[in-house]
């Protein structure tokens, strides 16, 4: 819906159909090339070099040729540094975004002679009072950040037209998977126009904004620029790249070694937005005792664990329940599907956390849910990465005898329900006090999704769920 393309793949490279690119690149005025080749000496620079040394090809060009290409590092075994390494939707998307989104300027240049006559011209009538001033744009580009970074999110910028900035100023930041990253000047100016936004994703080497630096220091702030980047873009102007810069505490010990947050920056930044709010409630333990012993009876070393019980339940109680079936996306519009996923929480080495990902949920049969349940969290903690749109993520510290606490909620889920450990609880009633054993159930829910009644009786669906459980018919052996 954004842009009509012509997609042409190239069969053979000896030769190539020069014809057929030369002419859509006429039409078009713009070429992408998307290779899996390495970029350094490859063909799709060949192919850009060939459009770009045509000069009745280049008057066409309205922006510059793009290449998307595998990094220039080593492919590792695992298929995830493979898909990380090599182009992916996202990657081209972006590439074809930023290329119609950018439309050059050509000026007409008059020859060497008149351009001196015009401005001796006029010299000749300036006013002597008027001094000229040193003032001259730079672009602002996102920084190389990190081996195999290639493009980072805009989630914040620090300065609006107009405003003074001074050398080392914060322009704006950038999130990658790593960190959050300052983008800071390398000049002391004005800030001029952005060309991003918030939200936006942008690559390495991208110009997102201009700066109008000024003063007769203007030599030596340039000076300063090349030390920190001597990359010049294709007018031969410095850009003004700035790494991440590490600030050192004047009470940090020399040997002390920089931790990593427990949360990753981009839970960190989305957790702001959540309006968080918990509940809990006790569901007796007996149903599901009584269902695992029969589960190990019937299946052996297979059987059904109480965790996956649990997350049955879940689901059965996700379905009459359509706020838990909804995710809240970045601009905060809420959304519902109909095919559903559930989220397992899963401790990894080092104290890291990772959500293995059940998908469609609702539309799977016990012995497919119980298969898909040990496949999803055996591949999480062997290293597999899911990109998490569950409604629901379940979470436990059962092994650890943790009886409640109240979890987060990261967007876009609606909420978190952590289970405790099975432990006895005392209840009174007219004649005795008795002992039950008992979990709690604590979901913590975002607010903005649902509200507290909403969320007390899904909480209950679930508890009845439990107390009930029986395995399904289906699978029961005879």
């Amino acid at each position: 819906a954004e842009a009509s393309v012509d997609l042409i793949d190239l069969r053979w490279i000896a030769p190539w159909d020069r014809a057929a690119v030369e002419e859509s690149v006429r039409r078009t005025g713009r070429l992408i090339v998307v290779q899996e080749d390495t970029e350094n000496c490859s063909v799709g620079q060949m192919i850009i070099t060939h459009i770009a040394g045509q000069p009745d090809i280049w008057r066409e060009l309205i922006s510059p040729p793009i290449l998307v290409s595998k990094g220039n590092v080593m492919i590792g075994y695992n298929p995830i540094y493979e898909y990380a390494a090599l182009p992916d939707v996202e990657r081209i998307v972006a590439a074809i975004r930023r290329s119609i989104s950018t439309r050059g300027e050509r000026v007409a240049i008059a020859p060497l002679q008149q351009r001196a006559e015009v401005a001796a011209a006029k010299a000749a009538t300036a006013s002597p009072k008027v001094q000229p001033t040193s003032q001259r744009s730079q672009n602002i580009t996102i920084p190389v950040m990190g081996e195999g970074i290639r493009s980072a999110k805009v989630v914040s910028l620090l300065k609006k037209a107009g405003d003074r900035i001074e050398l080392d100023d914060p322009l704006c930041e950038v999130e990658t998977d790593k960190a959050v990253y300052p983008i800071e000047s390398s000049f002391a100016g004005t800030m001029g126009d952005w060309k991003t936004e918030v939200g936006a994703t942008v690559e390495i080497g991208q110009e997102i904004g201009t700066i109008l630096a000024e003063g007769e220091s203007f030599a030596d702030q340039f000076e300063s620029a090349a030390e920190a980047s001597p990359q010049q873009n294709q007018n031969g102007e410095a850009t003004t790249i700035s790494g991440p810069r590490r600030e050192t505490s004047p009470t940090a010990s020399r040997d002390a070694s920089v931790i990593e947050p427990a949360l990753s920056p981009t839970i960190i930044r989305r957790l702001g937005r959540v309006v968080p709010a918990n509940l809990q409630i006790d569901a007796r333990w007996d149903a599901i005792k009584k269902a695992r012993a029969a589960a190990k009876k019937s299946d052996g070393k297979n059987a059904a664990s109480p965790s996956m019980m649990i997350a049955w339940s879940v689901v059965k109680a996700m379905e009459k329940h359509a706020p838990f079936r909804r995710l809240i996306l970045e601009d905060d519009r809420i959304v519902e599907n109909p095919e559903f996923d559930l989220g397992i929480a899963v401790s990894l080495d080092d104290d890291r956390l990772a959500t293995a990902v059940i998908t469609r949920a609702n539309t799977r049969s016990w012995p497919d849910f119980i298969e898909r349940y040990e496949e999803t969290v055996t591949e999480t903690r062997g290293g597999r990465v899911d990109a998490v749109n569950a409604p629901i993520v379940i979470s436990s510290l059962g092994a650890f005898g943790v009886r409640a606490a109240a979890p987060i909620v990261v967007p876009p889920s609606a909420g978190t329900l952590f289970v405790g450990s099975a432990h006895y609880e005392t209840f009174r009633d007219e004649k005795k006090s008795r002992s039950e054993e008992v979990i709690t159930l604590s979901l913590t829910f975002d607010h903005r999704i649902v509200n507290g009644a909403g969320a007390a009786n899904f909480v209950h669906e679930i508890k009845e769920f439990i107390e009930r459980f029986e395995i399904p018919a289906a699978v029961t052996h005879k």
